[in-house]
């Protein structure tokens, strides 16, 4: 969240941001009340002054004997009406966090300005493979070659569930491994196994709660929440902490299977693999000094980049308006996969630099030195990638003219064969 004074000192860099993310924060309010709570705080410290001077005053007339029962009794009605403040202080300073909790991130200076279609694309790496026959769509290639079971995973948990088989399970566990491996071995992100459920007040870390609650799996009983992604578990790892600036940054990748309602968006892309409850995907996330948390993001950017430069896929990069950044994120990169059978551009990865925003939420902090004041690390995270696209885009890609699907040769170790076939 935005720190108060930021919020004080800024206005309308603020106000503009709660516009162009389509909130309703009350920033006008915030106002309001943080005038009255500095109001309070001065009577309150004033009235603490006049309380040292007269205890002070009452020990010198003890001292000389002097009757002090009169000073006295009005001490404590000012100790009664300092009392008083305190209470209203505390409720002016709910009210104040709650309106604060609910003001978005600004967007940096270099987020070009206005909603989606103001996003601009800054980079395209690879072609479109060129074929002289009719492309399939990825469903009609993953029930042809038995890969995935779209009618029996929906007979399970409801539609936009999937259950994969086979070669499309192993694939799916290929990918994972792969680009675990790739983010370990190559970029030195430390691998993270984190809990599938999280507490409400981890998701209230990253961002997701309260704003986004209907889009949660949530389990009542317990009031935990499946994640999302693994970008809320494994944020939350150093929650409350102050970090030892030697170490910064902290890199972290891990696995997890996601779980989203997708409430608002009933009835879009209904079928295959392009939007489903429950899919599989790769993070990456960052604890970085403030100071270079931007060049952190370039670099975030090009590992994701990488995997999909290691399989061959063709992309783009979009650098999204302020308009379609999430709640939390100062600047994001999107990474766009294209796909054939579909004639798509598909959404794989989003690159994020969050600033402070997270770390003041789970309380992260860092000493840059010894002896140093704690400060709010920058926290950042990228899809590193998310599967059920990259799988669009790979068997839709790599198939051939018999409707089989060949293999990337970086994933042939991990899958065991050249040629998906029926």
């Amino acid at each position: 969240m935005l720190d108060v004074k930021v919020i004080r000192e800024n206005p309308e860099a603020v106000r503009q941001a709660v516009k162009d993310k389509g909130d309703q924060a009350d920033v006008d309010g915030l106002l309001k009340w943080d005038v009255a709570r500095r109001e309070i705080i001065a009577r309150v410290e004033a009235g603490r002054a006049e309380q040292n001077r007269v205890t002070q005053k009452v020990a010198e007339m003890k001292k000389a004997k002097q009757d002090a029962g009169e000073i006295i009794a009005e001490m404590k009605a000012l100790s009664d009406r300092i009392k008083g403040w305190d209470e209203e202080l505390r409720a002016v300073e709910a009210k104040i966090y709650e309106i604060q909790i609910r003001i978005p991130n600004i967007p940096h200076a270099s987020v070009p300005k206005g909603d989606p279609s103001h996003n601009l694309e800054i980079k395209r790496w690879g072609d479109p493979p060129k074929i002289d026959f009719h492309p399939l769509p990825h469903y009609e290639l993953a029930e042809r070659l038995s890969l995935v079971d779209f009618s029996r995973g929906a007979n399970l948990a409801g539609s936009s569930f999937v259950s994969y088989r086979g070669l499309g399970a192993k694939l799916e566990r290929a990918l994972f491994n792969f680009m675990i491996d790739v983010h370990v071995e190559k970029h030195g992100y430390t691998e993270i196994f984190p809990p599938f459920v999280v507490k409400r007040e981890v998701l209230f870390g990253t961002g997701q709660l309260p704003k986004l609650e209907e889009d949660m799996y949530h389990i009542p009983q317990d009031d935990l929440f499946l994640i999302p992604t693994a970008e809320v578990p494994v944020t939350n790892l150093h929650r409350g902490e102050v970090l030892d600036g030697e170490d910064l940054p902290i890199r972290y990748t891990a696995y997890t299977p996601c779980f989203r309602r997708e409430a608002g968006t009933y009835g879009k892309d209904t079928r295959g693999l392009v939007r489903i409850h429950q899919f599989n995907k790769v993070e990456m996330v960052k604890f970085v000094k403030p100071e270079s948390s931007y060049e952190e993001l370039e670099s975030l950017l090009a590992e994701a980049e990488e995997i999909l430069q290691l399989l061959g896929l063709p992309y783009r990069v979009i650098l999204l308006a302020s308009g379609d950044l999430s709640f939390s994120a100062a600047k994001c990169y999107d990474i766009e996969v294209y796909a054939q059978g579909m004639d798509k551009w598909l959404e794989v990865s989003s690159c994020s630099n969050y600033e402070d925003f997270q770390a003041r939420r789970a309380n992260i902090r860092f000493r840059a030195f010894k002896g140093a004041k704690p400060e709010y690390v920058h926290t950042l995270n990228g899809s590193g990638l998310a599967l059920p696209r990259t799988v669009i885009a790979l068997m839709e890609n790599y198939q051939t003219e018999e409707g089989n699907v060949i293999v990337p040769p970086v994933l042939r170790p991990y899958l065991g064969v050249d040629l998906i076939k029926r």
